[in-house]
């Protein structure tokens, strides 16, 4: 069964508050919601479901807003649903009209709903924010045609520079540059020290 998207009706309760009468309406999420195209990402991740009889998912507005705030801040599921029950501007994000005292989901269903989407359709989500940081000014769209990767964790195909290989290379490079400047050697310890090298990394490894 497809989610029962909430329609914003803009009617008062007698007993709750409504949230854009507690809030600043210039704040930042606030202005970050208004701009995000819901609409879009109902239609992207209401595909996933059938319409099938069933219990009916979570609004698509509660669950995108939730991935995009524990993104955006950094968030475990339980500091996240931790700080949604306490903050009306995650609450107003999230797609709520009037103040929630406690949770209208369970924590479980974050996990859930991610491996539902998958991968592909979470990368929706990843679109949809740099479209908004377009709109907003936040960014340009020259912004992304650099891409900066960290390779500091990449395996790459170099030896680990230890100080017998060190001396050697250092040996061989100051026989070069005697020959070049035509100063004559004794000895070059080419063989010594090739020799000394093996028998340094046998030892090595025999430890």
């Amino acid at each position: 069964m497809r989610p029962r998207e909430p329609v914003e009706s803009g009617q008062r309760d007698l007993f709750r508050a409504r949230l854009d009468q507690i809030i600043a309406l210039d704040h930042a999420l606030v202005r970050l919601a208004r701009t995000i195209d819901w609409s879009f990402l109902e239609r992207s991740f209401g595909a996933v479901y059938t319409d099938a009889a069933g219990r009916p998912p979570l609004p698509t507005r509660l669950m995108a807003g939730l991935a995009i705030l524990k993104h955006m801040h950094d968030l475990s599921d339980e500091a996240l649903c931790e700080r949604w029950v306490e903050n009306p501007y995650f609450q107003f994000f999230c797609g709520e009209e009037f103040f929630q005292h406690e949770l209208t989901f369970e924590r479980s269903s974050l996990t859930r709903w991610r491996q539902r989407m998958g991968e592909e359709r979470l990368a929706t989500l990843v679109q949809e924010s740099l479209t908004v940081a377009v709109k907003t000014g936040a960014a340009k769209p020259a912004d992304f045609t650099r891409v900066i990767i960290d390779t500091t964790v990449q395996e790459k195909a170099i030896t680990f520079p230890t100080d017998a290989k060190l001396m050697h290379t250092a040996r061989q490079r100051l026989v070069r540059l005697a020959k070049k400047a035509g100063v004559d050697l004794r000895q070059s310890y080419a063989r010594v020290g090739t020799h000394a090298l093996i028998a340094h990394q046998r030892y090595a490894h025999a430890k």
